[in-house]
């Protein structure tokens, strides 16, 4: 009994931890670059846009594609930035032992 009584703690604290990691994330913000800093864009941990900013220079009708790749790029790295943030938050909170199957944070 004294066994169950101290997993259910250790669930217990588990569940606020993930609940703290949820809320951190939340508040996050990771931006990702791309054209050589000529596109930003701004996400929070959870995945979530937060911003865009475009350089004046590439505000050209004849450049439009080149923008939207750019967006993409930057898109694409600010989401890489949040998912090893994602994972190192998890491995120091999990002691580097890795999530069950289809367990998720968000």
């Amino acid at each position: 009994m004294k066994d169950l009584m101290g997993m259910m703690k250790q669930v217990k604290d588990m569940q606020e931890r993930m609940q703290r990691l949820q809320d951190e994330l939340a508040t996050m913000e990771v931006t990702g670059v791309a054209g050589g800093g000529l596109v930003s864009v701004t996400l929070n941990g959870k995945g979530d846009f937060r911003g865009v900013k475009i350089d004046p220079s590439l505000m050209k009708p004849d450049e439009a594609e080149i923008v939207e790749d750019l967006i993409i790029a930057a898109a694409t790295d600010a989401k890489a930035k949040v998912e090893a943030s994602l994972q190192e938050k998890m491995s120091e909170m999990t002691g580097g032992l890795p999530l069950p199957p289809g367990l998720k944070l968000f």
